[in-house]
């Protein structure tokens, strides 16, 4: 059982308040207004939820719940505190985090009082870094002294959906913890010991980027489903059919595949069948913005990747890779193509090594594109890796194939690594300078 007192009487502080103690925690609910306070002193929620006044009531009746406005009392009898507060937006879209810094003031002074240990976990929806700069000094401020001396603090995300919250407390899909102090991180683990989820430690950034990622995977998510809707109807096609099909393949479209940062895609399909979707859609006079925004968004990625090589100011470049994938050997619309394309364009001295494209085996289309699109680019070919990291100055990792992995352990220690693919840790974790990953 834990001590848990709980700041903000809203959605995710009453959710949490009346599960935590259904799950056998005692609880003290903290809010500015005295009517949420009364409500949930008197068995009441003071949100509509599905399920929550039962669990509210039984909370209070059976002394787990209990409510103040003090909240000096509420961080004496405690050893936990949960920020749940808004962070509504500001007119240009900014985070409002007031509300966190006055709560955050108040628990501080509060601890400034305090000779046991705490911790202070924020739940609130945060950008990342609000923790580190903006919660953690409002604290040390009124506390009068550092985290880690008598207290400690984490970032908590809730994965709570209006109208299941109480299903979604039980069985998330994880519960993330954000902390660099694992007596802290273990504490706040033990509140949710009665949820059907693995537990996960991070950096609190991490976590706090966490549920930003989510979020807008959700909306992206919905108005892809929406704008695929529309272009349906406009042909006459069972859209809810199409996507219950869609949603069946758990292999790629519903699943890890793709969702993993690196360069940009590429190939004889995706950008071919996005622009036929999206010209179909205009035939249709229907607007898209989401689908025709993809084919830029990946450009935009393409030029990140030559904007890092010209931030090394060398001149010599070694590319690893051609095709848009390892083990192919198909250049149509291949990213690394393109890459190549405007560093040669914009005067770099390039070599590319790609076990898998010989000119002599290649043929049909892919051939037809080379001879017609890019016979420049096979001039510059180079057959091993020695003769390209003769000549380069900056090695550009452009694809996974597996023989390039040995690359970070016989380049030169002048030579730079522009890392497209993400080389195994253990290949780069030794490389202070002279290494940057495109994401990461």
């Amino acid at each position: 059982m834990t001590r848990v007192s709980i700041f903000g009487l809203g959605y995710v502080g009453s959710v949490s308040a009346a599960c935590l103690a259904d799950s056998g925690h005692e609880v003290i609910g903290v809010d500015v207004s005295e009517a949420k306070v009364e409500a949930i002193a008197a068995g009441r929620s003071p949100i509509v939820e599905e399920g929550l006044d039962d669990l509210m009531a039984s909370g209070v009746s059976a002394g787990r719940i209990r409510t103040t406005t003090d909240v000096g009392e509420a961080v004496a009898h405690s050893d936990v505190s949960l920020i749940c507060v808004g962070t509504p937006s500001n007119a240009n879209g900014s985070l409002d985090l007031s509300a966190v810094e006055r709560v955050a003031e108040s628990i501080g002074h509060a601890l400034g009082e305090k000779a046991t240990d705490h911790v202070v976990v924020v739940r609130s929806t945060m950008l990342p870094g609000s923790t580190e700069d903006r919660v953690i000094p409002a604290l040390e401020g009124r506390a009068g002294r550092p985290v880690g001396d008598g207290y400690s603090v984490c970032y908590n995300p809730e994965f709570l959906r209006e109208g299941s919250s109480i299903r979604d407390f039980y069985h998330p899909p994880f519960t993330v913890i954000g902390s660099d102090h694992s007596a802290a991180a273990a504490a706040v683990a033990e509140l949710y010991r009665a949820t059907d989820a693995p537990v996960a430690v991070v950096a609190i950034r991490e976590a706090e980027m966490l549920k930003y990622v989510s979020n807008a995977f959700h909306a992206l998510k919905i108005a892809f489903a929406n704008e695929i809707g529309l272009l349906c109807k406009a042909d006459g096609i069972d859209s809810h059919e199409v996507m219950d099909l869609f949603c069946r393949d758990e292999k790629l479209n519903i699943s890890r595949a793709y969702l993993r940062p690196g360069y940009a895609f590429g190939g004889s399909c995706l950008p071919k069948d996005l622009r036929a979707l999206v010209h179909h859609s205009r035939t249709r006079d229907l607007a898209s913005p989401l689908l025709q925004s993809i084919i830029p968004s990946n450009d935009a990625h393409i030029a990140a990747a030559y904007d890092l090589i010209r931030a090394t100011g060398a001149k010599r470049v070694g590319m690893l890779g051609l095709s848009f994938k390892a083990g192919t050997d198909d250049l149509r619309e291949s990213p690394l193509v393109t890459l190549v394309e405007r560093l040669i364009g914009k005067g770099y001295d390039v070599r590319v090594l790609d076990p898998s494209v010989s000119f002599a085996s290649i043929h049909g289309a892919n051939r037809a594109y080379i001879e017609h699109e890019v016979p420049h680019i096979m001039s510059l070919m180079v057959t091993d890796l020695d003769e390209l990291l003769d000549h380069a100055e900056v090695i550009v990792v452009g694809n996974g194939s597996p023989e390039f992995e040995a690359v970070a352990q016989r380049r030169r220690g002048d030579q730079q690594i522009i890392d497209l693919v993400r080389l195994p840790a253990e290949q780069v974790s030794h490389l202070r300078d002279g290494y940057e990953g495109i994401a990461w």
